[in-house]
């Protein structure tokens, strides 16, 4: 019997680890597996698996697959200032989650916007805008425009103020306005109204295009200036278009639902649109009385309805609430495309909506100034339900995405 042969020596542990190359990537998904696996998974998660390694943190920071993901994945965010914490402007989701805190460090007003920033001011003439992603902070200059230096009366006013963006150009623009002055002129006493505009390059600038801020032209209506006076916190802005509620405390012979447009872009006013109630008041679908078309202009509110001006009518003592949208700007025409019932789910003690928003599913979120409480409406079920989070100050929507959101106080 043939004795066997010379068995081989055991493997070493390090010749085990010089294996096969393959066995070094064992595990290891291919870029594009990897890609559309993180591209599946919610954007809170995302977040934490930043910290697996160096290679997960670079992917989901590129500016390619946060845009994939925001696009699988369209969750909305908003921005909002709560009552009992004016410190910070939180990013929150519609299930009432905070994700990140911001520092505001003034308590300044959140104000009501759609866009990938924030801006915050308050009525003594200071403003901020804020890049939640980053937490970069540019504070505007209070110094009026040259042409407004030696305005009589200008430092005793307070000052409203409205944040857009022209999208042809990527500027974001901050317009402000000064209370209505008034004023004396030989025998005749009268208030005329200001605007300024400012201009940031960027999303991430931190420094501007225009080092002041610079006068705008007044409104002019045959031959009067300023002939309707507008509510700057009415406004809202819409593509390059700011839209302003006409200020019915300067204004009492204008219909109380008239709406001044303003061209963001050219920094030009544009033709007064009439609104959709004054010429149908005191029909048979209202049946109201004068003292009713009073109250009328305190019950409106301003909103954006997925590109589209909306009016919302709180019509408190029908326990209803109207929702026109303007679908020919042109001819002034309006749809009335939503009546939505108020008892017995909205509270009783409120007047008015403060902001209103559509998302791109078609519900609707409603802020109500008094109380607080946020609510989303589903014309598809015709319900509406209350979101469960602390009492809000203000409110806006975010259109960044949460894989931005890098820098700061993330919950």
């Amino acid at each position: 019997m043939a004795s066997p042969g010379p068995s081989s020596p055991p493997a070493s542990r390090s010749t085990r680890r010089r294996a096969p190359s393959a066995a070094s990537n064992a595990g290891v998904l291919p870029p594009d597996v990897l890609f559309d696996v993180l591209l599946r998974l919610p954007a809170k998660e995302l977040c934490r698996l930043r910290a697996v390694c160096h290679g997960w943190r670079s992917l989901t920071m590129d500016p390619l697959f946060a845009s994939a993901h925001a696009a699988r994945h369209p969750d909305p965010l908003f921005l909002a200032s709560f009552r009992d914490d004016r410190m910070h402007i939180c990013v929150a989701d519609l299930s009432g989650n905070v994700v990140k805190r911001i520092p505001n460090a003034d308590g300044h007003q959140l104000l009501c916007t759609r866009l990938d920033l924030a801006c915050a001011a308050s009525v003594g003439n200071s403003c901020h805008v804020i890049d939640p992603a980053t937490g970069s902070v540019h504070v505007l200059p209070e110094s009026p425009a040259v042409a407004h230096l030696y305005e009589e009366n200008l430092h005793e006013t307070s000052t409203s103020f409205v944040f857009g963006r022209v999208a042809t150009t990527g500027e974001y623009k901050v317009l402000r306005s000064f209370a209505p002055i008034y004023t004396e002129a030989d025998v005749e006493h009268y208030h005329y109204q200001l605007f300024e505009v400012f201009t940031i390059n960027g999303a991430s600038s931190s420094g501007s295009g225009h080092a002041h801020w610079r006068a705008l032209m007044p409104r002019y209506e045959g031959w009067r200036y300023n002939e309707c006076f507008v509510e700057v916190r009415s406004a809202i802005v819409i593509g390059e278009v700011v839209y302003f509620k006409v200020d019915i405390a300067y204004d009492e012979q204008i219909g109380l639902d008239r709406i001044v447009p303003f061209d963001l872009e050219r920094e030009e006013w544009m033709e007064v649109l009439r609104g959709p109630i004054s010429d149908i008041f005191f029909t048979d679908e209202y049946d109201n009385h004068l003292e009713d078309y009073r109250s009328l202009g305190s019950e409106l509110t301003l909103a954006e309805l997925r590109g589209s001006l909306g009016l919302v009518h709180y019509r408190k003592y029908h326990h209803i609430m109207d929702l026109w949208v303007l679908k020919d700007f042109d001819s002034f025409l309006w749809v009335k495309e939503h009546i939505i019932q108020i008892e017995p789910i909205f509270p009783t003690t409120e007047g008015f909506v403060k902001s209103l928003f559509m998302l791109e599913d078609g519900r609707i979120v409603i802020h109500f100034p008094v109380t607080g409480l946020l609510f989303i409406y589903d014309p598809r079920t015709n319900t509406s339900a209350q979101v469960e989070m602390r009492h809000l100050d203000a409110v806006a929507m975010y259109t960044g995405n949460l894989l931005s959101l890098q820098v700061g106080d993330m919950m």
